[in-house]
């Protein structure tokens, strides 16, 4: 049982770490989208999974949740996606001038084949357009593959907004869903409408706002975290005084009736008036050497006792220790500092001559996690320390030029607004193969010496 608990310990405070960073994170991206007018489909804490926790916002029509796979969360930014679909326009236009048709009718009526339709549903559904739902053979809808389903038109008010488009959305001139919505406008101007409700949709600066709003984020969860710890929590620093601060439990001290808050006058007659004369005086001896340590107790008593040092020349004595509060703007100075020190060593694995000493001082799931137990264990402000270390790490990390990271598609979106035209999709797909690669290598490298670090 203690194996497992010792185990299960690290994990827990690995996982509810990392999973609230990387939630914090969506979570700047959502907020991005929605103040660019991008819908956002879903924001969960976790990742994707059929079961879960939800709510469905009625302001906006956003799915907010949590799902038992926590190792991070995500934000459905609708339109991210960008593969292209043809025939859009007509099958967006159609469903909604019947508001529910079966598939199977809107590939007689347009002349679509079953992967044409798909597509194009596949995109509008990512968009919040139209819905599908599944449905089982009859004589109305005979099983005939690939178009086992119906569409359904989403409710819109007379502009065309949905309950996706928050504000905008006139919920009380509304049509319901799978009713009749007659556009006011040609298929192309509903689709291009439809359109710019969607990360494609937007220009350069909205999309790049979105994609670096999660990085920024991280940093100010983190500057905020060292503040708190530096200027709220307080931080223990030690006091170079001949007052003790603790006495282990059971320790040569303690069998000598030594207690926290005495304080030691001389050893073997030498005065000791501060820690490192403390420090100095024992270092001169060795283990299963006997000592006179005279000393002053708490209420004023002065004794004199030997003391005999254990195997490993202790006496089982601490330091005492007192809580300094920073004022806000040195703990704003620790924090900034904090910040560029991560970004260098972030910045040092594009370095081929620093790549590999970065990799050596990094660590992976496993290694956050023991750490993480570890900083938990010695109380809140080391706990959120080290949680702030790792939010500043994943918000330069998501900075990289790699796809698909949030850098590597900013360097997209700046390579296809310097040439005036997207990247293809092909391209895009390689490069993001080759960087989800590249991070299984690293995770694994880093595995194999958290491995060592820890277990071996």
């Amino acid at each position: 049982m203690d194996y497992l608990l010792g185990i299960l310990g690290p994990l827990f405070w690995g996982l509810l770490l990392l999973s609230v960073i990387v939630f914090l994170h969506e979570g700047g991206h959502f907020l991005a989208a929605r103040a660019c007018g991008v819908r956002v489909s879903e924001f969960f804490l976790g990742l994707p999974c059929k079961f879960n926790i939800n709510h469905v916002s009625r302001r906006m029509g956003t799915k907010f949740g949590v799902t038992p796979l926590l190792l991070g969360g995500y934000a459905a930014i609708c339109g991210m996606d960008p593969t292209p679909a043809p025939w859009g326009s007509r099958v967006l236009a159609l469903v909604h001038r019947h508001g529910t048709i079966s598939a199977w009718d809107a590939h007689r009526e347009l002349g679509l084949s079953a992967d044409e339709l798909s597509e194009a549903v596949y995109l509008l559904q990512d968009w919040g357009s139209i819905t599908t739902e599944e449905i089982e053979p009859s004589a109305d809808h005979p099983e005939i593959e690939g178009f086992s389903y119906v569409l359904r038109s989403v409710p819109r008010d007379a502009q065309g907004n949905t309950l996706f488009d928050g504000r905008l959305f006139d919920r009380a001139n509304a049509t319901q869903a799978g009713e009749v919505w007659e556009p006011p406008m040609d298929d192309e101007a509903f689709y291009a409408q439809e359109r710019s409700r969607t990360y494609q949709g937007k220009g350069f600066w909205k999309r790049a706002f979105m994609l670096v709003a999660g990085i920024a984020v991280n940093i100010v969860t983190g500057f905020l975290f060292i503040v708190m710890v530096y200027s709220v929590i307080g931080v223990d620093i030690t006091i170079n005084t001949n007052e003790l601060g603790a006495v282990t439990a059971g320790s040569p001290a303690d069998q000598a009736g030594l207690h926290g808050g005495d304080s030691i006058i001389s050893i073997d007659g030498v005065e000791t008036d501060s820690w490192l004369a403390i420090l100095d005086e024992l270092d001169a001896f060795e283990a299963g050497d006997t000592v006179q340590i005279e000393f002053e107790s708490a209420d004023g008593e002065i004794k004199t006792v030997p003391v005999e040092l254990d195997d490993a020349g202790m006496i089982g004595i601490s330091v005492k220790e007192e809580c300094v509060r920073l004022n806000p703007f040195d703990s704003c100075s620790i924090a900034v500092e904090n910040i560029v020190l991560t970004a260098r060593s972030i910045a040092s694995l594009i370095n081929p001559q620093h790549t590999k000493e970065v990799l050596d001082n990094s660590t992976s799931v496993v290694g956050i996690s023991i750490l993480s137990a570890q900083a938990a264990s010695a109380g809140v402000a080391s706990f959120l320390n080290f949680a702030a270390l790792i939010s500043f790490s994943l918000g330069f990390m998501n900075l990289l030029p790699i796809p698909p990271l949030d850098g590597g598609k900013l360097v997209i979106e700046i390579v296809q607004a310097i040439l005036h035209r997207e990247v293809s999709l092909k391209v895009q797909t390689i490069l993001s193969f080759i960087g989800v690669g590249l991070f299984m290598l690293l995770f694994i490298y880093m595995l194999r010496a958290d491995i060592i670090r820890f277990f071996l």
